[in-house]
């Protein structure tokens, strides 16, 4: 979701106030703190773009209540209104797991934190179903893990109970698309397209047609997770996916 144009205007008002006086990490603070109607704009655009019911954009468990700046303003003053540098996140995530941190690798100087402006978490991270856990696939994702806190016991706890909901969900959807009840299996739907950990159901349609469907331990599970994923791709809402997708972080659209 691109920036309005009057949130463009604010934040660059903002920008250039810094950079007239120095563009030192105490000054973006200090325009950051009584830029009030920036703020304003800024967390209602990633509210709208919140998974769930407008949840952190890094862990998907807690409510999205502070606007993160992905690349800390102490690094780098003048992205301190950069719409691109700005995350929704919960004080856990922003104040107590990332805080100023922003590992870079010592050579090219690259974040080596997953940037879900640009990156798709999937190609970064596995999420194991059953047990909530995330396994790295590259540097980033083990770095991104490490830093933001995302095996945190009630991250996988949560995520295991999600796909245990969710895995049930998809059966009674299947099941009420079975014997006609459009309605209920429409509103069935919804509410698991509104999951508040959407990328346990994108891991869970990953494994549609595949064998792994089968690992989770209930007979009806795989005809219904076909159904559903062939249903998703019939409307368009999803495009064709890779088994063993993962995301936990938000990817800006």
């Amino acid at each position: 979701m691109p920036a309005t144009h009057t949130l463009t205007m604010l934040c660059d008002f903002r920008t250039e106030k810094i950079r007239e006086a120095g563009a030192t990490s105490k000054v973006a603070c200090e325009q950051w703190k009584a830029a009030k109607p920036a703020r304003r704009h800024i967390k209602g655009l990633l509210e709208q773009m919140a998974p769930g019911r407008i949840r952190c954009m890094y862990c998907l468990d807690n409510r999205g209540t502070d606007i993160d700046h992905f690349e800390p303003k102490a690094r780098t003053p003048l992205r301190t209104f950069c719409w691109d540098n700005h995350l929704l996140a919960c004080s856990h995530c922003n104040s107590n797991a990332k805080r100023d941190s922003f590992p870079c690798d010592p050579e090219t100087g690259v974040c080596m934190l997953i940037d879900p402006t640009v990156d798709d978490p999937a190609d970064h991270l596995k999420l194991m179903p059953k047990t909530g856990e995330l396994k790295e696939r590259t540097s980033k994702g083990w770095h991104s893990i490490e830093v933001f806190g995302l095996n945190r016991d009630e991250l996988r706890e949560g995520r295991a109970d999600a796909c245990g909901m969710l895995i049930s969900g998809i059966i009674r959807w299947h099941d009420q698309v079975l014997r006609g009840k459009v309605e209920a299996a429409a509103r069935t739907a919804v509410i698991l397209r509104r999951s508040d950990f959407p990328e346990v159901l994108r891991t869970l349609e990953g494994l549609a047609g595949t064998p792994r469907a089968s690992i989770l331990e209930d007979q009806y599970f795989p005809e219904a997770l076909s159904a559903w994923v062939a249903s998703l791709h019939h409307q368009g809402s999803i495009p064709p996916m890779r088994t063993d997708s993962a995301t936990s972080l938000s990817v800006r659209s």
